[in-house]
Parts: structure tokens; C-alpha cells; sequence
């Protein structure tokens, strides 16, 4: 490891840091506009200049590796007057338009200039004007603004993988533009905007809504996938204003997908903000709390037992879900389900979750995909994929469909016959799982899903034993949830016990009449015509498919008017915090729960969250340790039943609407119509 001096201050830094990287260790800070830890080096701005022994001349520091006894200097006068003549030079076409700017207050180019700007400039031609560009639904330009730093290039093109960003013509007249005018396709194209150093690059749907310093800012954690990203909610009174990155290395590192970034427009819509029950003329009509519990408290008194079922969501919080299982161990029913797509996941831990961790992407070096669209069902998860695919060329093979994951992949096949020839050695492929030290496996839920799920599950297992996919220190088996929910709902053991049903048998029962009261809860991916004969509770946030057919709404929270615990794909527990309050006379899930328990006088044994909580670390006490992988034991799971013959399809079609608050979003829908109207025009060509 060089060592350097930095400022009088001798450091050692570690092998291939650049001179800027120095200078952060040594704690000096270095002012720059095109210069991310995350992309490419570019050099274009000349910001960062520092002064060098025996160099003629300030070198950008960006750029220049650090090297052994390297003198440098970040204070002298002469890199201040560079860098006062660099920000004069960016300054001379920048419009003064800051009043006006949704970038104020969080602008890079306004808190430089305030170091290193002058109070009037010498320029007195006319400012360039550059025409604003079409980037889609998203993003709103501004382009006469900007200042070349193309940070925006090269992520579009490193890490979407989706290089439809460019610059046409040379100094003054370059241009950052899209090709052909479309919309910029990435499920990652948002975070531009939080690239862009000055406001070229703004939120389109947040434009001139709101100043930061107006929003109460909020960490939390985003549930519109499984990734569980870290996320900032900010919001102005009770309503969400915007959400935006927060920095996690292990989870998202500092990138959103655009649904997690832009679907909060759907929770100011379609709304359940009161208790509802349907009449005798089949209508639903308001209601109180007190009479809406009375009405459900008649229905389970005269039930049996086994004759009553629930059903958790995609986007349940740990605690709703603990309540309701505790709620109905009390009633004495076994029939309780979190799986609502119906997949053949459960039991052993090590069989549903995400082994490897996130993380453990990047140590891969060959990846199977059985049956999911990384791209699709987590935007962020698959930008590492890219990551690690740019770098080392893994080989990656695909069980399914014929997709685009942003990088070269194989298309092997799509029915059990591929799976069968991979695990006997007949595939190509199979060599180069063999060859791999550290092989992977993801294996997604348009193949758990399946009738045959469980065998679907059992074969992947059967190949990660073969291949060396778990070996020692590594497992690269990996299951790829969609729900945020699914992974505590299977710790918490919301699985059917001895006699129960889970959502398949609840069909069939309610076909038969044999199904007195299903609950839903947040339960929107089913079918729910199937329990229009049966008394349905739905206790949700929107009246998404789940409520259509209720007999007794019950008004809760969405995940961003609520303290909860979601455990992503990997296992990771993290803890979201309320950001604004339930609309109405919504309330908080868990007290719900609560509510109704007391009102048919059962003891749950918690009134509060805290103790709510630990009565849940009881159970699962790892549910205690936030931002923590609990690494599960290997063992044998799935099953050796026969494989279907039918393709292995993937989760979900399209990425823009996959829950109730995304379809409610009128954001996500312009995306879908903006994505639709590209593809028609380019079939019409």
C-alpha cells in the first residue's frame, strides 16, 4: 500500500485509490461534479484540481492514481484560483434560475459556487439555450443547465445497463440527449436525477410541489419488492411527498428502482379511510369500529374453528401478521396462509431464502436462473448482477423465457427437460457450473408457484448439491422473493399447522361452502372471486381486488403510516418508521387486531407495539437484531415428485404495476402507456 503526504499529513492508501480518494482519507474534502465512487472516472469537469510536486501544473484528482511518496496539496492559492476559474467557466451558460429550480437547497453547483463562485461574472455575450429532451414520464429537463458532467451517461450505460443516454456534438454545443427521442426504458431511470449535480435532470412528478427544508424526512424501508431497500420518506403534513436512496452497501447500495421511487402517488388514491359492511341489498356502506367488530365478532362466534382461514399480503409488516396469527391460534384454527401466490416454499429456512446474502452477488462466478426476471422482480438486485457480469464476464443461464437482463445470458430452456439435463451433465451449461468455484442458483416464483412448486424446488436443490452451489463458507442457493412480506410471514410460521388449509385448499373449501370467514389481509393477489360465498374480511389500506368482494372492510395502514418489520429475500430484518398518519379512520394493523380481540373478549397477551414485539422475539428472536443476516442451515427440502411438462414462466409480466398501491399510481400507469407507445412505434417502423 502507497503512502503519501497529503497537506503535511502522511497516509497509506490502499492499492489503485486515486489522488481524491487520498485526499477524503486524509479528511480533506475535494469539490467535484462529474467524479462517482460508483461510475467510470471522466475527468470532464476539472473541479477536483490539486496541486502536485513537481508537476508544472494542478492535476485532476480524479483521475491521477495515487502513488508511493506523492507530495500533494489541496490549500495552496493556486488551486483555489483554478478552481474559482473552472466554476467560472461552468458558470458562463448557467442560467440564473435558481429561485425557479427544483434542485435549490440540495444543488452541488449552488453549495460550490458559494466556495468558490464570484458575486458577478465577466461574461456579457449571450447565454446558449439548449432545447429541453424527451427522457419519458420520470424526468423532466432542463438542458440548458447543463454543465457536461455525464454522470448521467454513464450510469444509463454502466449500471442500468440500458445505454439509450449519449451526447451529440463537441465543447460548447454537446448535447446530452436519448437516442430517437423514447423514453429512457430502465427500471432504474430515476436515479439521474439524484446523479444530477445541478438541475438538468429533475423529478418530473414532484416538480414545483415542494422545498426540502419544507419535508420532515423519514429512514425507512421500501416493500414494493423484496430487496428491501433503505429508503428516506418525506412528507409535508399527511402526505408523502417523495422518496428517495438511502445509503445501504449490503441492500441497494444508493440506487431505488423508479417503482419504490415514484408508485407513492397511489397511496393519496383509492383510499379505504373508514370501516365498510355490506348490507342486505349487497351494497357496502360506512360503518363504525364498534359495529363493524360486532359484525365480524357474531360471524366468528358461530363459526367453527376449521371452518376459518386467513390470508396475508404481499406488504405486511411483522407485527400485523403476528397479531393475526396469535388472534387465530386463540380461535383454535390452523388455516392460515402467507403465500398467496400459492408457492411451495416453507419449512426448512434454508429452502426460501436468498442464502448467498446480496452482497454475496458479487463473489459469484456463474449464476443459474430458474423461472425469474431479476430486471422485473428486483430492478436493484439485478443492477448487481450487471455489476459483477461486467467485471468478470460470469456466465449466466436462464431457465424460462427468453428475457433481457441488461447482460449477455444463455437461454437454456424453459421446461423440466433442461433442468433434468443440467442436473445429469448434459447441458452445456453444466460444465460451466461445474468449472465455477463459487456457482449460484436463483430460483424465482414463477417456478415455485407452480402446482408443482415443491418439485420444482427439490430439483434446484439437487443441482446446487451437485454443482458445489453449497460448499464450506458458501451458499449460492437463493430463492428470489417478490413480496416483501413473504420471508417473516414463513419465520413467524404463518404456514397452515396440522389440519389447516393453506390458499389452495381455502379455494376448494369456499367452492364447497365448506369455508365459513376468510380474512384478508392486504391480500390482493388472488383470486378473489372464489370467496364471493363466503363471509370475507378484508383489512387493508386499498380497495384493490381483496376488497371488492368483502362483507367487512376494516381501514389499515400503508407501510409508510407505520412502524413495522420487514425481512427482505436474503433474511436481512429492518425496521421501517411512520412517516405520515393513516388517512381517515384508518388504523395501525396490529391494533386492529387488537381492537376485535377485546371486543370478543380474548386476551392476545400485548396492548401495546412494544410488547407486541416481545411477544414476537419469543418466537423468533432474531427478529431483534436489525440489519442482520441470520444464516440458515443446509438440509433437504422440496420434493421428488414429477415435473409438469408446462413452460416455467416468470412472476410478473410487466414491472410498473404489481400491488395495489403501483396500480392506484398514476405515475406507474403513464410509464406503462409511455413504454407501450415506444414498443408500437417501433413495431410500426
Amino acid at each position: 500500500m502507497p503512502k503519501v503526504t497529503v497537506d503535511g499529513q502522511e497516509i497509506e492508501v490502499p492499492d489503485g485509490a486515486t489522488v481524491l480518494q487520498a485526499c477524503e482519507l486524509a479528511g480533506k474534502e475535494i469539490p467535484r461534479f462529474c467524479y462517482h465512487e460508483r461510475l467510470s472516472i471522466a475527468g470532464n469537469c476539472r473541479m477536483c484540481l490539486v496541486d502536485m510536486e513537481r508537476a508544472p501544473k494542478p492535476v485532476a484528482s480524479c483521475a491521477m492514481p495515487a502513488g508511493e511518496g506523492m507530495v500533494i496539496r489541496t490549500d495552496t492559492d493556486r488551486v483555489k484560483k483554478a478552481r474559482e476559474g473552472v466554476m467560472e467557466f461552468l458558470l458562463i451558460n448557467h442560467p440564473l434560475d435558481c429561485p425557479i429550480c427544483d434542485q435549490g437547497g440540495e444543488c452541488d453547483l449552488q453549495d460550490q459556487a458559494m466556495g468558490y463562485g464570484f458575486d458577478s461574472s465577466r461574461y456579457e455575450e449571450n447565454k446558449r439555450a439548449v432545447e429541453d429532451k424527451h427522457m419519458g414520464p420520470l424526468i423532466s429537463t432542463t438542458m440548458t443547465r447543463c454543465i457536461h458532467c455525464t454522470r448521467c451517461v454513464r450510469f444509463a450505460t454502466e449500471v442500468a445497463g440500458v445505454p439509450e443516454l449519449g451526447a451529440i456534438g463537441r465543447g460548447e454545443n454537446m448535447e446530452i440527449t436519448t437516442y430517437l427521442e423514447k423514453t429512457l426504458a430502465s427500471e432504474l431511470s430515476a436515479n439521474v436525477i439524484d446523479l444530477c449535480p445541478v438541475g438538468a435532470l429533475t423529478s418530473k412528478p414532484y416538480a414545483f410541489t415542494a422545498r426540502p427544508w419544507e419535508l420532515n424526512k423519514t429512514e425507512s424501508v421500501d416493500v414494493m419488492d423484496a430487496v428491501g431497500s433503505n429508503i428516506r420518506v418525506d412528507a409535508r403534513g399527511s402526505q408523502v411527498m417523495r422518496v428517495l436512496p438511502r445509503l445501504n452497501e449490503d441492500v441497494n447500495e444508493e440506487w431505488i428502482s423508479d417503482k419504490t421511487r415514484y408508485a407513492i402517488d397511489g397511496l393519496r388514491r383509492q383510499r379505504l379511510d373508514r370501516p365498510f359492511i355490506r348490507g342486505r341489498d349487497g351494497k357496502l356502506a360506512p360503518a363504525s369500529w364498534d359495529e363493524a367488530f360486532a359484525t365480524i365478532a357474531a360471524k366468528l362466534k358461530k363459526a367453527k374453528p376449521n371452518a376459518v382461514a386467513a390470508i396475508t399480503g404481499d406488504q405486511c409488516d411483522a407485527e400485523s401478521m403476528f397479531a393475526l396469527k396469535t388472534l387465530f391460534d386463540k380461535l383454535g384454527s390452523a388455516s392460515i396462509d402467507c403465500r398467496q401466490d400459492g408457492a411451495k416454499i416453507g419449512g426448512v429456512r434454508a429452502g426460501y431464502l436468498f442464502n448467498s446474502t446480496i452482497a454475496g452477488i458479487d463473489e459469484a462466478d456463474a449464476l443459474l436462473i430458474i423461472g425469474s426476471n431479476p430486471r422485473i422482480e428486483a430492478a436493484v438486485l439485478n443492477a448487481r448482477i450487471r455489476r459483477n457480469w461486467l467485471a468478470t464476464r460470469m456466465p449466466v443461464g436462464i431457465v424460462g423465457p427468453e428475457m433481457d437482463l441488461t447482460y449477455d445470458a444463455e437461454q437454456l430452456g424453459d421446461d423440466a427437460a433442461t433442468l433434468a439435463a443440467i442436473l445429469d451433465g448434459k447441458s452445456k451449461f453444466a460444465a460451466k457450473l461445474k468449472r465455477a468455484k463459487k456457482p449460484m442458483i436463483i430460483i424465482g416464483m414463477g417456478a415455485l408457484a407452480r402446482a408443482d412448486g415443491a418439485a420444482m424446488l427439490g430439483q434446484a436443490r439437487e443441482i446446487a448439491e451437485a454443482y458445489g452451489v453449497v460448499n464450506g463458507d458458501w451458499n449460492g442457493f437463493n430463492v428470489l422473493h417478490t413480496a416483501a412480506a413473504r420471508v417473516a410471514g414463513l419465520d413467524l410460521g404463518l404456514t397452515p399447522g396440522r389440519g389447516g388449509l393453506d390458499v389452495a385448499a381455502m379455494y376448494k373449501a369456499a367452492d364447497a361452502g365448506k369455508l365459513d370467514l376468510v380474512w384478508l389481509q392486504a391480500a390482493d393477489e388472488i383470486d378473489a372471486a372464489r370467496f364471493e360465498k363466503t363471509f370475507t374480511v378484508y383489512q387493508g389500506h386499498h380497495g384493490d381486488a381483496g376488497a371488492h368482494v368483502a362483507d367487512v372492510i376494516l381501514p389499515g395502514a400503508a407501510y409508510t403510516e407505520k412502524d413495522g418489520i420487514y425481512l427482505n429475500t436474503e433474511g436481512r430484518v429492518q425496521y421501517a418508521a411512520r412517516a405520515a398518519f393513516p388517512p381517515g379512520e384508518a388504523r395501525e394493523d396490529w391494533t386492529i387486531i387488537r381492537a376485535l380481540a377485546g371486543h370478543m373478549g380474548i386476551n392476545l397477551g400485548f396492548d401495546s407495539l412494544a410488547e407486541l414485539r416481545e411477544e414476537m422475539f419469543e418466537l423468533a428472536p432474531h427478529f431483534a437484531e436489525q440489519d442482520e443476516v441470520k444464516a440458515a442451515r443446509w438440509a433437504k427440502f422440496g420434493s421428488k415428485t414429477k415435473i409438469a411438462s408446462a413452460p416455467v414462466a416468470t412472476a410478473h409480466e410487466t414491472f410498473y404495476m404489481t400491488c395495489p398501491v403501483s396500480r392506484a399510481s398514476e405515475t406507474m400507469g403513464q410509464c406503462l402507456m409511455a413504454l407501450q407507445a415506444d414498443a408500437a412505434r417501433d413495431a410500426a417502423e
